[in-house]
Parts: C-alpha cells; sequence; structure tokens
C-alpha cells in the first residue's frame, strides 16, 4: 500500500548498504516530504568496504553517513555474555543476528537524539524478527521518536520488486542481482544465509552459498589442537597468549572455518508465528559453546547446572525476541554472573573436518576429585551407599506396595 506524505524534518536511518536500505533513503524522501536523512552503519565484525558504503549512502540520497566501529563493545559486552549464559535458541541457533540488534539500535538511537531527528528508520520486514528487536530497543532508548518502517507500509512486495525499484533510481546494487539473492546478515559472530532455493526445507545448501567456511571434506586431513582459558565464564587466552575479546573471535572464526567448523541448518519459530529456514556459519561460536561447556562440566555442580540449562533457554528466547533493555534479561545475567564465579580453567580442543573434539580439561576450582571418581583404591567408602540407595528408592517402593493391593 502507498503512504500518505508525512512532512518530516529529519530521519535516521539504520543503514546496511544491502538491498533493503539503500532503497529506503529515496523512498523516504518521496514520501516524507523530502526530509534530510541521516544514515548509521554499525561495524560489527562484517568485512565491508566502508568508503564504498558511506558513497553508496551519498549517492542514493543521504545528508550524511555515521560508521561506528563497535567491535570491541559487541564482542566484549554482547557476545561474551550470550556465550557465559549458554544462550542456544531452539537448541541450534546461536543468535548471531539476533544480539547485534540491540546494540545497533543503541547507536541509531542515540544519534537520533543527538541529531534532534523527528524519527528512526529501519529496513527490516514485516515477516521477520529484526522489526521487534529494533523497535523494543527504539521504545527502550528513545521513546518518543517516531519508528517509520517501510516494509510495513509500500507497494514493493518482494526483493525482486526491491532490485527493480532500485535499477529505476539508479541505486548501486553492489552485487545484488535476480540471480544472487540470498539474504544475509554478517557479523563477526556468524554469517546468516536465506531465501531463494533455501525457502524449501527439502532442498540441501549448495556449495556455492558458503561465504566463511571451508567444507569438511575439502578442510585439511591434519589435526589442529588449540588451548582456550576462561576466567569467570570469559574466554581470556587462547594457547596461553591473552586475548581481547573481539580478537579472540576473530583468531576462532579463521581458525574454525580452515576446518570446517560452524556450519548450521537451522529451521526455527520466528517472533511473529512463522517457522523460517536459515543456513548459518559460526566458526567462533562453535567452538566457544563447546569449550565453555566442559568446563562447566567441571566447575558447577549438579543443581547449578541444573539451574542454568533452564535459564538458558529463557535467556536464549529473550535475546531473540528482542528483549535485550528488559529487566527480566538483566536480572537474568545477576544469576549467570553469580554461575560463573569458579568457571575458571583450562579446555584443550582438536579441531578436525568439521568437528570439535574435547581433548583435555582442568580448572583450579574443578569438583573433580580422582580420589573420590578412581575405580582403583580411592577414600570413596561403598558402604555409605547402603542407606542413601534405601531412601533414594523409598518412594519407588512405597507405590509399588500401594499398587500391588488395588488397581485402578
Amino acid at each position: 500500500m502507498a503512504v500518505k506524505s508525512k512532512k518530516m524534518k529529519r530521519i535516521v536511518l539504520a543503514y546496511s548498504g544491502g538491498l533493503d536500505t539503500s532503497i529506503i533513503i529515496p523512498w523516504l524522501k518521496e514520501n516524507y516530504d523530502n526530509p534530510e536523512i541521516i544514515g548509521v552503519c554499525t561495524n560489527v565484525g562484517q568485512n565491508e568496504d566502508w568508503s564504498r558504503i558511506e558513497k553508496k549512502a551519498l549517492a542514493s540520497g543521504a545528508a550524511k553517513l555515521f560508521i561506528k566501529d563497535i567491535r570491541e563493545e559487541f564482542a566484549r559486552d554482547y557476545l561474551f555474555h550470550i556465550l557465559r549464559a549458554g544462550a542456544v535458541y531452539e537448541g541450534k541457533y546461536l543468535l548471531g543476528t539476533s544480539i547485534a540488534r540491540p546494540l545497533q539500535a543503541k547507536y541509531v538511537a542515540e544519534t537520533a537524539l543527538k541529531e534532534k531527528a523527528d524519527a528512526v528508520a529501519h529496513g527490516c520486514t514485516g515477516k521477520g524478527n529484526d522489526q521487534v528487536r529494533f523497535e523494543l530497543a527504539f521504545r527502550a532508548l528513545a521513546p518518543k521518536l517516531e519508528i517509520i518502517a517501510p516494509w510495513r507500509e509500500w507497494d514493493i512486495n518482494s526483493r525482486e520488486d526491491a532490485i527493480a525499484y532500485a535499477e529505476s533510481r539508479k541505486i548501486d546494487l553492489g552485487g545484488i542481482s535476480r540471480k544472487n539473492i540470498y539474504s544475509r546478515d554478517w557479523n563477526m559472530w556468524h554469517m546468516s544465509h536465506e531465501g531463494a532455493d533455501l525457502e524449501d526445507p527439502w532442498n540441501r545448501p549448495q556449495d556455492g552459498l558458503f561465504q566463511l567456511t571451508k567444507s569438511p571434506k575439502a578442510a585439511a586431513d591434519k589435526e589442529r589442537e588449540i588451548t582456550l582459558s576462561f576466567e569467570k565464564g570469559f574466554p581470556t587466552a587462547l594457547d596461553g597468549v591473552k586475548l581481547k575479546p573481539h580478537d579472540m573471535v576473530a583468531e576462532l572464526n579463521r581458525l574454525g572455518a580452515e576446518n570446517g567448523i560452524g556450519r548450521d541448518d537451522v529451521v526455527e519459530d520466528r517472533t511473529v508465528g512463522m517457522k523460517s529456514r536459515g543456513v548459518y556459519e559460526n566458526p567462533a561460536g562453535t567452538i566457544l559453546y563447546r569449550a565453555l561447556k566442559e568446563l562447566e562440566m567441571l566447575t558447577l555442580d549438579f543443581d547449578t547446572q541444573s539451574v542454568k540449562g533452564f535459564l538458558s533457554q529463557r535467556y536464549a528466547e529473550l535475546v531473540y525476541t528482542g528483549k535485550w533493555f528488559t529487566p527480566a534479561r538483566e536480572a537474568l545475567e545477576a544469576f549467570f554472573e553469580k554461575a560463573a564465579e569458579w568457571t575458571t580453567g583450562d579446555v584443550r580442543l582438536v579441531l578436525y573436518k568439521g568437528n570439535v573434539i574435547i581433548a583435555g580439561r582442568r580448572s583450579p576450582y574443578s569438583l573433580y576429585r580422582e580420589d573420590l571418581a578412581s575405580f582403583g583404591p580411592s577414600s570413596y567408602n561403598h558402604g555409605d551407599a547402603t542407606g542413601f540407595v534405601k531412601l533414594y528408592g523409598l518412594p519407588s517402593a512405597v507405590a509399588a506396595a500401594a499398587r500391588k493391593k488395588k488397581k485402578p
């Protein structure tokens, strides 16, 4: 549907340089009484030609573009927090797109307030999750600003329509075509692929789809051993060398990609109610999640692990549905911080043809005691188990006796 022309003096747009946000600039000017469009582009680890992105935005009609390098903040305050929480949506998705949106939205909102804008805008479709993530963040951080979502207003109904619109206005598509039509999102945590032939969940992803990782069969036929060190649930060193969060993720991405690690094919439940299929590349995330889980097997007691497993799922759902800036997410953060208080130590891993193999783990706070667990001579008194087993099995014995007397 066409929108009625609205008068806006200044609009701040979450700009990526992709197909959707490129055409949104002229569309906003045409439909909102020629406002000044200010773009905000965030560097969260995607490998872009930033000078080209800026030229493209200006050529499309933007008054200016702010490019913000937020990679370290993204890794330290967002990625490492979902890692410590063990947050995985529906058991498979490592939240690569989800976790970037609140931070990106924060910078858009801050810029809009600083520039005294009338509104913020984004390029998310009405079918996707990102509209929810951006808009919940905007409402939390700048509730008085109007939010414009062109995909919910305009007559463009497909990526083919969007390409035609761009061509009619001579907008640089940067390699996007009717043949290369996958929708991709990229940051230092992952690359996602959606659309085209992937919309049929029976179709196997084509070899040319993947941009970051080698196929496991093309990876070297040689093991690569690494050691990851953690302090209080956060990764701090690789092979004994201390690394900043962003550098840690970058190096593990390189190692994982070379060894065919991190590919995942997921059918997930979107916030708007439909199922969607995406193919993801998560080299660093796959390695880090596996390593931290192994360390926790040493350092967390049974009850803490059990509670964490339940809360991790809830935390993942909050992140997935855009509820980062909420009391619920902040309260859960306090639990994960406390739970990880003793999660310090090292994990030895072998990377080999798509596999992350655990080779060893150690911690100064390990709850594993060889003198108790050994099958050889140990300090454990087997006789102590007699009374425990009787009491532990008492409910079963009582139920069995009661049911022998009378059948339902």
